[in-house]
């Protein structure tokens, strides 16, 4: 059995195994047109992701809907966050336009949280998932959706509208959860996770590792996942976006990485993606099965 060992320095070298590829090529560089055209966000640009090259010289993006400052001030997270302005209600149409100009087969949605707002965003989530549907009847989607604040009838206003995937990510363990997600309960997001299940919807969920985890408390987590209704669960190294967020406390191995995928599998999940680079929409076409 693989034990994780402790390390806490500020500052860590990166491994071989976290190197990525650097944005080129037609693909990308149509991506990066449409984007800018339609004037959307993307998770991949607003959270510094390291797969945005491998990603959009794909052809393929995560849109993120409802602006790009969030109201939520989370320790790991390089999207901006303070006082959110007015969104743009032709938002859900753009996005649905430059899917179907992009010729998205699998289309990624997600958000800021908007917790200022009465609906906290929700109808702006259900024309986005219906607008998408309809000039794009051939593409599936995958909602990466906040936590409502535990206004279920707010949930179903957006899974009613049926995409085939519902995302909602742990982030990280229990014990963390005040300093990486302060403004999150680790309790309702799980409750969350099992509302979507009971309403029929296929559940999905990420964990970030190497802040400070230990082996007993990721295998925790993913074994409440289990019994709280999910079904896909991505495992990925966090890696700090700036000096003014956590500090990684170590880097997790693949070899680790795999361990904990055969771990989740053993214990009924359906899909597990593990990895140093795996990201919640990292290969999500193949969440669908």
């Amino acid at each position: 059995m693989i034990e994780l060992p402790t390390l806490a320095e500020e500052r860590i070298k990166k491994p071989s195994w976290l190197k990525v590829k650097l944005p080129t090529g037609e693909n990308f560089r149509n991506v990066r047109k449409i984007v800018d055209e339609y004037k959307l966000h993307t998770i991949c640009e607003s959270g510094s992701c390291p797969n945005m090259g491998e990603c959009w010289g794909a052809g393929t993006a995560t849109f993120m809907i409802l602006g790009n400052v969030c109201t939520r001030s989370c320790s790991f997270c390089a999207v901006a966050t303070g006082r959110a302005q007015d969104y743009d209600l032709s938002e859900p149409l753009r996005v649905a336009e430059a899917i179907k100009l992009m010729g998205v087969k699998h289309a990624v949605l997600t958000s800021v949280n908007r917790d200022e707002l009465k609906d906290k965003g929700a109808k702006v989530w259900a024309d986005t998932i219906r607008l998408v549907k309809e000039l794009n009847p051939g593409t599936t989607i995958e909602t990466l959706i906040p936590d409502f604040l535990s206004k279920w009838d707010l949930l179903y206003q957006v899974i009613d509208e049926k995409p085939e995937v519902v995302s909602h990510n742990m982030e990280t363990v229990k014990r963390l959860y005040r300093k990486v997600r302060p403004q999150a309960k680790y309790e309702r997001s799980l409750e969350q996770i099992l509302k979507t299940k009971e309403r029929g919807r296929r559940t999905k969920s990420g964990i970030m590792l190497g802040l400070g985890e230990t082996k007993e408390e990721v295998l925790e987590v993913l074994q409440d996942l289990k019994d709280w209704g999910c079904d896909v669960v991505t495992l990925g190294q966090y890696l700090q976006p700036t000096k003014m967020h956590l500090n990684v406390e170590r880097f997790v191995t693949p070899e680790e990485f795999d361990y904990f995928k055969e771990a989740g599998l053993n214990m009924g999940l359906k899909y597990v993606e593990s990895g140093p680079l795996v990201r919640s929409s990292y290969h999500a076409e193949k969440h669908l099965l």
